[in-house]
């Protein structure tokens, strides 16, 4: 019995235990890596079963997929995000039924937008537990949604907006509690909004515009307390829940184009951070009391417009950028608290009396529909509107077929006088002051008012030099000021110069946005070649941030709503033209000012359309200092070139000169503690509103995003200006303590939806 004790205890001594443990630990380290192993190998054959990316590619190599533009892994090398957008890699046909989503356990961003993919979301999609970021938006994916996708409770971010999906939101919504951005406008949604959806208490962002729901919002939408942006737009609901007025935290507003009835939500005024309100294409009643008006101190925008609003405009009102009380039956007089407004529509309501002088407009901006000028302002008699609208209509109607008839005659003889005289090689010489008649003209009309006014093009009206032609200043004889971009006559002979005008005119012609600089005419002549565009009174965002006297006029307030104004207007080229334009040279000479400081992008004559079936390979162009560091490799050209220049310009707003220096230094340890206080414009004392403070640091958020040197983690200029339409949370720091490492965090970036995948 001792014997064996002996050989028990001698056989598992100390010694023995620790190299048995040892065995255990390499077994199970083996068998864990034989696992991995497997697993990534199963990932990279549902990659290429999936025929979404081109094997036959001789560039393609499966065992370099973490590198690829469309994919990125964990440190395993195990796939954890998928991001397929239209600027991405040459791809295959897409079908979601050809994916097999139970291989990828490690998945946590699936996003596949505006790719034209086709079909349903398949029931498999359910495996992907893990998944955080889900964005399908933007593509032609019908049919009903399956329960599956309410299983996926890890989800933040859900995106399955502009597709053609129907029926009914199910109940079991209530399991994304951890749901902090939910769109699904742009589809075919119906029957009611489900209750459940106010248990999501995470929501910052919901998007239900553009689709079929009925019936009433429900009250439950009250407990989504950290809501900032909240659309439900164009539905065909009836009621606003008094809970609404419960969502304190809301900035943007959106219930217009609904059946919205009773009286107007006087509790809307209860949210106090709001900076965008539109509840008109409804059929609320009431009078707009003084008290409606305790929002912020800056209201961006308010549309009340078409609705049955009536009784007197309030003497008292807070500044407001854009407001729209037109078609409504308003009386009374016009007050002067309108003159807190800066474009106002009070058109189609039943005001008299004298027009405030603050609001007498100028003639350049009488012609932005976005203002209520003479010619809008129309006075009607309320008792009197239904007795005459039947002898109006027999009037007026059989004389509009007239018109109508007699202008197509003309249009015809028009286009048939033109056409034989095209035929028989001669024009007619006519004249004509006024420049909005010389549209695409051929260099005859109004070829002598042009000539007169800047006497033969004389220097003392030269009032600027570009890349490629002189910028001169001139008056016409109606008294219009406008901008003549001539070519010289010997830059007329080079190729290059000649390509770049008639480019300019050839995108300028087919596009149109409040902040991209309007076209007015244009002469292409062999002899002569010039662009008349609308004058911009304050010249180049280059000249102002260097001139020390209107740098210190140029306000926050004002720079953030021209970085905005650029955001806006490189997302219209990227994602609205039918064929996508990169701009390719945005600098801040290229961005123009007018009196009102209002930025509009010019300076087309680099631009490019993109065909996302070609490889879109060129020469490098546009500013040193504004060009996207991959160009120096590759001539391939996308949107987050213009991203990146963008992201330049936009800290170059902020800190008053260009940001060269200040980027790099970014790497070094001795910047490492840098405050945003320190870099911003110093001729500017820092701001002490709350407000501008917030969109001050937006801005900077996102000017470091689009800086990022890797292209693929840049937000595009959608997901930019989208994430304006929103604003920063207020952050618990002051602005003299953040660091512009912390700007650069994710963190920041993902609390406005910029963030990587």
């Amino acid at each position: 019995m001792n014997l064996r004790k002996y050989l028990i205890s001698n056989s598992f001594g100390p010694k023995m235990m620790i190299a048995f443990l040892l065995i255990c630990s390499l077994t199970v380290g083996t068998q864990s890596a034989k696992t991995t192993s497997h697993k990534l190998q199963m990932e990279a054959n549902a990659i290429i079963k999936s025929g979404w990316w081109n094997t036959s590619d001789p560039l393609f190599n499966i065992s370099d997929r973490c590198n690829w533009y469309d994919i990125f892994c964990n440190k395993a090398g195990s796939i954890k995000a998928i991001k397929i957008e239209p600027w991405g890699s040459q791809l295959a046909t897409l079908n979601l039924s050809t994916f097999n989503y139970s291989t990828f356990h490690n998945l946590e961003s699936f996003v596949v937008s505006s790719v034209e993919l086709h079909g349903t979301i398949p029931k498999e999609i359910g495996h992907l537990s893990k998944l955080t970021h889900l964005d399908l938006s933007g593509n032609y994916l019908k049919g009903e949604l399956p329960p599956e996708l309410w299983l996926l409770k890890n989800l933040t971010f859900l995106d399955l907006s502009y597709n053609r999906f129907k029926g009914e939101i199910s109940s079991s919504l209530e399991n994304l509690k951890q749901l902090e951005m939910l769109n699904i406008s742009n589809n075919y949604f119906e029957g009611y909004i489900p209750f459940e959806l106010g248990f999501l208490k995470n929501l910052i962002t919901l998007n239900l515009s553009n689709n079929r729901f009925k019936g009433e919002i429900p009250s439950s939408i009250g407990n989504l307390t950290q809501l900032w942006g909240l659309d439900i737009s164009h539905n065909n609901l009836g009621s606003i829940p008094h809970e609404l007025g419960f969502l304190e935290n809301l900035y943007t507003l959106d219930l217009s184009h609904n059946r919205l009835n009773g009286n107007l939500p006087i509790f809307l005024s209860n949210l106090t951070k709001l900076e965008y309100l539109d509840i008109s294409h409804n059929l609320l009643i009431g009078t707009l009391p003084s008290k409606f008006f305790p929002f912020s101190d800056y209201i961006s925008s308010m549309d009340l417009s078409h609705n049955l609003i009536n009784g007197e405009i309030p003497s008292y009102i807070v500044y407001i950028y854009r407001f729209n009380l037109s078609n409504n039956n308003l009386t009374g007089t016009i007050p002067q608290s309108l003159c807190n407004v800066y474009y106002v529509d009070i058109s189609y309501n039943c005001l008299e009396g004298p027009f405030p002088s603050c609001l007498q407009l100028n003639t350049t901006t009488r012609e932005n529909s976005d203002v209520c000028s003479f010619s809008k302002f129309q006075p009607w008699s309320p008792h009197k509107k239904n007795n005459k609208l039947k002898h109006i209509v027999v009037i007026v109607l059989p004389i509009l077929i007239i018109l109508v008839l007699v202008f197509s005659l003309l249009i015809y003889l028009k286009h048939h006088h033109n056409s034989t005289n095209k035929l028989h090689g001669n024009i007619t010489k006519t004249k004509n002051g006024d420049m909005f008649c010389i549209w695409n003209y051929d260099g005859k009309i109004a070829y002598d008012d042009i000539i007169k006014a800047t006497e033969d093009f004389d220097m003392r009206y030269c009032i600027g030099t570009g890349a490629y032609g002189s910028v001169y200043r001139a008056q016409l004889p109606s008294g219009k000021v406008v901008a003549l971009k001539k070519l010289h006559g010997y830059e007329a002979e080079v190729p290059s110069f000649d390509e770049s005008f008639k480019n300019e005119v050839r995108i300028l012609s087919e596009i149109k946005h409040r902040h991209i600089v309007k076209l007015y005419g244009f002469c292409l002549h062999k002899r002569i070649m010039f662009l008349i565009y609308q004058y911009m009174e304050k010249g180049s965002l280059f000249s102002v941030l260097y001139d020390d006297v209107e740098a210190v006029e140029f306000k926050w307030r004002t720079r953030v709503n021209t970085v905005k104004g650029i955001a806006f207007a490189l997302s219209y080229l990227h994602h609205e033209c039918t064929t996508p334009i990169v701009h390719r040279d945005v600098s801040s000479s290229n961005i123009l000012l007018n009196s009102e400081w209002h930025a509009s992008v010019c300076d087309f004559g680099t631009s490019r359309l993109l065909q996302y079936d070609s490889s879109n390979r060129t020469i490098v162009a546009g500013t040193i200092g504004y060009i996207a560091p991959e160009l120096a490799y590759t001539m391939a050209v996308n949107e987050k070139c213009d991203v990146y220049s963008f992201g330049v310009v936009a800290l170059e707003t902020l800190v008053g000169r260009h940001p060269g220096d200040l980027l790099s230094s970014l790497q070094s340890s001795s910047t490492q503690s840098l405050k945003l206080c320190q870099v911003l414009d110093q001729r500017l004392p820092l701001p002490n509103n709350e407000i501008v403070i917030r969109h001050i640091i937006h801005v900077a958020i996102v000017a470091f995003a689009c800086l990022t040197i890797d292209p693929r983690s840049r937000p595009t200029m959608k997901r930019v200006s989208q994430s304006f339409v929103t604003e920063l949370t207020p952050l618990s720091i002051p602005l003299s303590e953040i660091s512009v490492q912390q700007l650069m965090s994710e963190e920041l970036r993902a609390l406005i939806y910029i963030g990587n995948p």
